[in-house]
């Protein structure tokens, strides 16, 4: 029934108000880190740079101010240019990469726009740290003598590691630590043609006493938490560079389907060499290779296999060994023929007594192995005076065969058949047959009739024909001519993007065409299987029309009655571009019409005062041959929808046990595009529900430009959370509406009038302890056993002189050191509603509420640190603010502080200890207080104890308690 009751009350006890403000704001943006990083810093020209250890998780979060909300984009560069492979681009306030890698660092940008001013942006430089394992080789001079790698030799062990930070380098020899000048044999020193800290170890004219175990040690210095990492070499006098050998001779040829077995053996080395198989320019091994031991086995070959293969052996002294192997797949490939009517003679056609030459080609893997063979009609045709048979030579021009027929007779007419094998087969062979006979003549090549220039839609699909005559048929080739005029560098690439493409029936069809696809094609015969005689070829010229390109496609146009207007729709392109007409409408009902002159390039259609009858759809149809382009405009009165105000988080208050309010802000987008404003209809839905309950908010007046509108809502239920829609509603009817979700937030102390901690419970009033500190403040009292007593500093009672009431005090015994903080910060408070409440009707600062804090401090010792109050404002990100400081001994009582503080939301207040110079430096603070209105005596002056602090510090606290600062809700 209470539920019941609290609803009820939802929606029937809204109070409302309307109060302007100008609001409207470009945007404003800032990062900060949601992440624990490794450093944050400022660098030169405020540039932050964020540090994280590679592996972790980067969280950056875009904070933004401005009216109306600004759109948020992520992007990224690297060393100023765009890096693409990282690219990124996220329209959310929070940018999160987990598990992030060195490849990941870079500066990072926020962009927010919301239409007013320039976007604001703002970066930040992400540093990822890490650490490989560092690799250490052993060299020696190019130019002393190998026959032992090591005897009386200098000799080199370099180290290297890839890091971020700069490494730094130990070189340890067995347990000893060598460092530069520590052993007249021993030199260490960076060489100037190595990159980065690259560590060199140089051992002159080897001793025994060097054969040892020899460690490097590569530091960042425990940046981020990275360790030091470390790798060994054992140096020796049987330590020498790998050597190879594959044990088959060089190629190895397979036929297809075959499983060929490569076996390298490391023939000297020592450590022992690691062995590994590669493929020349970074080829991938083929995915069913097993590689085992140095075995690389390729089963089931194919021809996709073949090539070169190499044997690489490490084992980081001197440089590897490597060795290469060709594996040969078996294979025939790409039979051609053509047909010479007369090599000496500048005839097309053959001709009997005179000579006719048959060529034929193949391409054959391994190509020494390649042979042919002649047939004619079938039976074998050897070389004689009038058929010559000849082959090419396999190292000049490999696979192509010729067969000159001298002084052509009739009975020469035949068959000849071209066959080529593999001397030692296990492959098919290929058999090429060409018919000489009196009807063999040459190609001739033609477009049919009226089909030399082709019109076309933008979208058909379009064959081009070219005739080809002649047998043997030939291949036809298709190509684009090249463009006329200086701007033509290529010629244009084919409709599949190569610069030819092939037809067996002389037709290319092109589907979906394209204007882009317009201009000038040529079909030209080709010389493989048809006569070697100069191409022929034939032209098309394709047309593609298009319908006109227009702008705006579709607009909407919000407008008030009475007023007037203009529509106007640009040509963008059209083709063809003559004689085009134009047509408007308001829906069915037609307006005007036109035709366009050449120079001529948008239409309009003007409306001298918009009627109701005037709203609706406006179309305008700018039409050629091929068809209509259409700008659509939609003229509506419907108001633009709400802008709600996110910039400053007004507090949730709490009006009784069960219930809390929220204070509703917007402002209006464009108010004056339309006709005024007459109400708001106001819908809330419980978060899960599905019902809305719906009120309107009148409004008496026209609402200006940046007008902040205010409406309380009251009665709403803990802790539910609701979505809040808005519309807003003219003489035209409903605009366009817009939605947040409201969320509850439990207050500490919903209506702040008096707040006390004695620190008398172990609960400390709520107080929590800053986990970001080094140390924590301590409860105490007097009478407590077994504590640690620092004589000469700290007190010995509470501010009352009684020993058995508590207080809290920090230690500043080892292991503290100097300028570590403690710090203890107050339970959240909402500042009071009804202060809140009263300060809405003025947008004066001293209208803001004040109160007053006050608590007692105990500050004896010779090492006494400081002691200071800081107001923590909640909002989007918290802001601390130092209202009160106090430095150095101030002998052995304690005294009162009272603070005036003027908070705009919900706050802390946050109690820092700093230990000084040694252990007599204990702070105490006891009885805290908060009060509602100004302190009843001035707080005293304490500028004194700021002596110690920056001036910018000093005239930054002065600013700050003269000013009131805008928070945000948490």
């Amino acid at each position: 029934m209470g539920l019941l009751f609290g609803l009820l009350w939802l929606f029937t006890s809204f109070l409302q108000g309307v109060h302007s403000q100008g609001v409207y704001a470009s945007p404003t943006v800032r990062i900060v880190h949601a992440g624990q990083a490794c450093n944050v810093e400022e660098e030169q020209y405020s540039e932050r740079v964020y540090t994280i250890r590679e592996g972790e998780t980067l969280e950056l979060q875009c904070l933004v101010t401005g009216h109306p909300r600004p759109q948020i984009r992520w992007t990224k560069t690297a060393g100023g240019a765009s890096d693409r492979p990282g690219n990124l681009s996220l329209n959310s306030g929070t940018l999160k990469i987990e598990n992030i890698s060195r490849h990941q660092g870079g500066r990072y940008y926020c962009k927010a726009e919301n239409g007013l001013g320039f976007p604001a942006i703002r970066s930040i430089r992400v540093d990822v740290y890490y650490l490989d394992k560092p690799v250490i080789t052993v060299h020696q001079s190019d130019d002393e003598a190998k026959e032992q790698f090591y005897f009386e030799r200098t000799v080199f062990l370099r180290c290297a590691a890839n890091s971020n930070p700069p490494v730094h380098y130990t070189w340890t020899r067995d347990r000893e630590v060598l460092a530069e000048g520590s052993d007249s044999g021993v030199e260490i020193y960076k060489p100037f043609f190595t990159q980065g800290e690259t560590k060199i170890l140089k051992l002159k004219n080897l001793r025994l006493q060097d054969y040892a175990d020899y460690t490097c040690i590569a530091s960042v210095k425990n940046a981020c938490g990275i360790r030091d990492r470390s790798t060994h070499f054992s140096l020796n006098n049987r330590t020498a560079p790998p050597t190879v050998k594959i044990l088959l001779d060089d190629p190895v040829v397979a036929n297809p389907g075959e499983t060929i077995t490569l076996v390298c053996k490391v023939m000297s080395g020592h450590p022992p060499p690691a062995l590994r198989w590669l493929r020349v320019e970074g080829e991938q091994l083929p995915k069913r290779t097993i590689v085992k031991d140095g075995t690389l086995t390729v089963p089931v070959i194919s021809d996709d296999d073949g090539g070169t293969y190499t044997c690489v052996a490490s084992n980081n002294v001197g440089n590897p060994a490597k060795k290469s192997i060709t594996i040969l797949v078996r294979g025939l490939h790409k039979g051609r023929f053509w047909i010479t009517p007369d090599p000496y003679h500048n005839e097309d056609n053959i001709q009997i007594g005179r000579e006719v030459k048959i060529s034929c080609q193949v391409e054959a893997t391994p190509s020494d192995e390649l042979q042919f063979s002649w047939l004619k009609n079938g039976r074998p045709l050897k070389s004689s005076e009038r058929m010559v048979i000849t082959h090419t030579d396999p190292n000049i021009s490999p696979g192509t065969t010729n067969l000159d027929i001298i002084d052509l007779k009739f009975t020469d007419f035949g068959t000849y058949t071209c066959v080529a094998s593999l001397r030692n087969g296990g492959i098919p062979e290929i058999s090429i047959d060409v018919n000489i006979s009196s009807t063999t003549v040459p190609p001739e090549l033609t477009v049919p009739k009226g089909q030399s220039q082709l019109i076309f839609l933008e979208g058909d699909t379009v064959d081009l024909q070219c005739l080809v005559s002649g047998k043997p048929k030939p291949i036809i080739m298709w190509s684009r001519v090249e463009e006329s005029g200086p701007a033509a560098a290529v010629a244009p690439l084919m409709p599949d993007g190569s610069s030819q493409m092939e037809s067996y029936d002389g037709i290319l069809r092109i589907y979906n065409v394209t204007r882009k696809m317009s201009g000038t094609y040529r079909c030209q015969t080709s010389q493989y299987n048809g006569f070697n005689v100069k191409p022929r070829e034939a032209l098309i010229h394709l047309v593609v029309q298009f319908t006109p390109t227009v702008e705006p496609v579709y607009t909407e146009v919000r407008q008030a009655l009475g007023r007037a207007f203009s529509l106007t729709c640009n040509l963008l392109q059209a083709y063809p571009a003559r004689h085009l007409q134009y047509e408007w409408k308001l829906g069915s009902r037609l307006l005007t019409v036109g035709q366009f002159s050449d120079q001529r390039h948008d239409t309009s259609y003007h409306v001298k005062a918009l009627n109701r009858e005037g709203y609706g759809e406006y179309t305008c149809d700018i039409t050629n041959e091929a068809g209509a382009g259409r700008c659509t405009f939609l003229v509506t009165g419907k108001a633009h929808s709400p802008e709600f105000y996110f910039d400053t988080y007004h507090a949730l208050w709490q009006n009784r046990a069960q219930v809390y309010g929220f204070k509703l802000q917007w402002t209006q987008m464009e108010p004056n595009a339309v006709d005024r404003i007459l109400a708001y209809r106001l819908g809330i839905r419980q978060m899960g529900q599905t019902r809305w309950w719906e009120q309107e908010i009148p409004i008496g007046g026209a609402i200006q430009k940046g007008q902040l509108l205010t409406y309380n809502l009251t009665e709403l239920i803990k802790p539910d959370s609701y979505l809040v829609r808005l519309t807003p509603i003219t003489r035209y009817g409903e605009g366009d509406a817009s939605e947040r979700i409201i969320t509850y937030r439990a207050p500490v102390n919903p209506h702040l009038r008096e707040f006390h901690c004695g620190f008398e419970e172990e609960g400390l009033c709520s107080f929590s302890q800053d986990k970001s500190d080094e140390f924590d403040w301590t409860r105490h009292s007097g009478s407590t056993e077994g504590t640690t007593y620092t004589p000469n500093t700290g007190p010995s009672s509470d501010h009352t002189g009684s020993n058995q009431g508590f207080y809290i005090f920090i230690e500043t015994s080892r292991p503290r050191l100097e300028g570590d903080k403690a710090r203890l910060m107050s339970p959240t408070f909402n500042i009071n509603s009804k202060s809140v409440a009263s300060s809405s009707s003025s947008s004066s600062a001293s209208n803001n509420p004040t109160y007053c804090f006050t608590f007692y401090y105990h500050m004896y010792g010779k090492h006494i640190g400081a002691l200071n109050i800081f107001l923590r404002q909640k909002g989007q990100t918290p802001t601390d603010t130092l209202v009160w400081s106090l430095t150095g001994n101030q002998g052995n009582y304690w005294r009162q502080a009272r603070v005036n503080i003027h908070p705009t939301t919900a706050f802390q207040v946050v109690m820092e200890g700093v230990r000084g110079s040694g252990i007599e430096g204990d702070i105490a603070a006891d009885d805290v207080n908060i009060e509602e209105g100004e302190c009843k005596d001035s707080p005293p002056n304490n500028l004194r104890s700021f002596a110690s602090l920056p001036s910018c510090y000093v005239l930054l606290l002065c600013i700050t308690q003269s000013l009131v600062l805008i928070g945000w809700q948490r």
